[in-house]
């Protein structure tokens, strides 16, 4: 019995834990300009603005206009200003600072859980 209370107990920080996890690949993927890793993480249509210019994407163009805009915008820094999760922890999101060679962005990022995976339904890049 004590061993299902723990496991109850634990259950909801390891889960916590590992979906942290997605934001902390995509936060270091944001920070080396890492194309790759960030496609990996877009869900089959992506919102994707860059620079004000916003649109829904397939995952293979939101993957082409993003290696266009680290192309032109080589990252040097970004730091997590804010994250968290939605009430049921169905999804998660993180606002950041992006400074790169063209400028500085605010970099919002939303990812849901879809067929128990998290993927990036949304992806901003808003000039500071």
């Amino acid at each position: 019995m004590k061993t299902l209370i723990v496991s109850l107990l634990l259950f909801p920080a390891l889960s916590a834990q590992v979906s942290s996890g997605s934001m902390d690949d995509i936060a270091v993927a944001l920070r080396q300009g890492d194309v790759a890793t960030l496609s990996n993480y877009f869900d089959a249509q992506v919102d994707l603005s860059i620079a004000g210019e916003e649109d829904t994407y397939s995952k293979s163009d939101a993957t082409s206009m993003l290696r266009s805009f680290f192309g032109t915008n080589t990252p040097s820094a970004f730091s997590q200003v804010h994250s968290g999760t939605s009430a049921g922890d169905e999804a998660e999101y993180s606002i950041g600072d992006l400074a790169t060679s063209g400028g500085n962005y605010r970099v919002y990022v939303y990812l849901a859980n879809a067929g128990g995976k998290q993927v990036i339904q949304e992806l901003r890049f808003d000039e500071e």
